[in-house]
């Protein structure tokens, strides 16, 4: 396919992937928009304009308002058949929108565009399913001959973290204070994280509730699942590191998570589907899928100091998950527990099988003894005030370009 809009070539925004996004800009209020190159397809335009006139479901102003969430509660029918409409308007042989005169009213640009969080997150759960990610932390804190523990390759691993916390790309995050303990000293200290880290994860957002006691079967997963983001979870890793036993993350998580702001649809991502890595011991039924839900993402990490040249200083990709997103909602739901529209799940830190791959500071700089060296001199242990992470993700194959854009923030000292 081919749109009439200019699409640079390395552009994550193509016709093949048309991501939904809340947006407003200076004269616009907050609503509801679909990315194509440098531009925003303002769907409430096209809305007024009856294009949507064979959806009859589609409430008046629902286009208008600040979140996905009454848009995806819709269900999968309606929110496939948008994009459908809106792709096939964008095509190079279409002259419905490209001649119409709200064409210029409906196309707005996406440089002069406030991007919001997309969704309101009800809940946030974050999952641990990277068998490298695990094996590395396990050897670094415990065993190496054991560095996962017993339950890990039987069941998903997770936790149920803070959603009010959640932040769009391009807010910044200030430093975290709390409690840490030096291994050399008897008592624990108090005051800004001296270990501040990010952490490269994906996250999926549900587009359908369930009722308390039901459950969702692997098989089933996807139909619950409207779409993925670029997730930085954030961690004070000293914090992390004295609070966590016995009941896990608490504040050194809870401060910040950021997320890529357009929400790409699992539809967009399906040229992209592969088999994930072989589990071994075989998992138990309710965990078994019938086919692949591994998905090709390359993904990017950039550490810019204050005034200097971006870093890359990792290169992962999602496909490298040892628990797929099915199984991860198979697992969450088995109890009973009922999930909400625009529910978060992030996948946990993604990292790969070689050190360029690992996707946190803990691991790329091996608990601070290997320095991570920047491009314009300097070099990092853990994330510093004033650095801005950025995190990059898309899929190609065959031609095709689907991309997520950024997730960006910028570090500020501590209040």
């Amino acid at each position: 396919m081919a749109s009439w809009v200019p699409v640079a070539k390395d552009s994550d925004f193509t016709i093949y992937n048309l991501p939904f996004g809340v947006f407003q800009n200076k004269r616009l209020s907050p609503r509801v928009g679909m990315a194509i190159g440098d531009k925003i397809v303002d769907l409430s335009v096209l809305y007024e304009e009856g294009f949507f006139s064979e959806l009859s479901q589609l409430p008046h102003d629902i286009f208008l308002r600040d979140a996905l969430n009454d848009f995806i509660g819709l269900g999968k029918p309606v929110t496939r058949k948008v994009r459908e409409i809106v792709q096939n308007l964008l095509k190079e042989e279409n002259d419905q929108l490209r001649e119409h005169t709200c064409r210029g009213k409906a196309m707005v640009n996406r440089n002069e565009a406030q991007m919001m969080l997309p969704v309101k997150v009800g809940d946030y759960t974050d999952f641990y399913s990277s068998m490298e990610h695990a094996t590395n932390v396990g050897t670094m804190f415990r065993d190496p001959n054991n560095a996962l523990l017993p339950n890990w390759k039987h069941l998903p691993v997770g936790y149920h973290g803070r959603a009010s916390s959640i932040i769009p790309s391009g807010v910044p995050i200030y430093r975290p204070k709390g409690q840490f303990k030096d291994p050399n000293k008897e008592q624990p200290e108090f005051g800004p994280s001296r270990r501040l880290d990010f952490e490269l994860e994906m996250a999926f957002i549900t587009g359908g509730p369930t009722k308390m006691g039901d459950s969702i079967p692997t098989e089933d997963a996807e139909d619950y699942i409207f779409g993925m983001v670029l997730f930085n979870d954030w961690s004070a890793r000293d914090i992390q590191a004295w609070e966590y036993v016995p009941l896990g993350p608490f504040l050194g998580k809870s401060f910040a998570s950021s997320i890529s702001p357009w929400v790409v649809t699992l539809e967009a991502l399906e040229p992209f589907r592969q088999a994930g890595p072989k589990q071994d011991p075989e998992v138990l039924p309710y965990l078994q899928c019938k086919k692949d839900h591994a998905f090709d993402i390359q993904l990017e990490v950039y550490i810019q100091p204050d005034g200097l040249k971006a870093s890359k200083v990792c290169t992962s990709n999602f496909k490298y998950m040892y628990w797929n997103i099915a199984q991860q909602l198979a697992h969450h739901t088995v109890n009973g527990c009922n999930i909400n529209v625009g529910d978060m799940m992030a996948s946990g830190t993604i990292s790969g099988p070689t050190e360029d791959s690992y996707g946190s500071m803990l691991e790329l700089a091996w608990k601070g003894t290997k320095p991570v060296k920047l491009e314009e001199g300097g070099e990092r242990k853990f994330i510093e005030d004033g650095d801005t992470v950025i995190m990059k993700g898309y899929a190609e194959k065959e031609g095709i370009r689907v991309g997520f854009g950024e997730v960006a923030s910028k570090v500020l000292p501590a209040k």
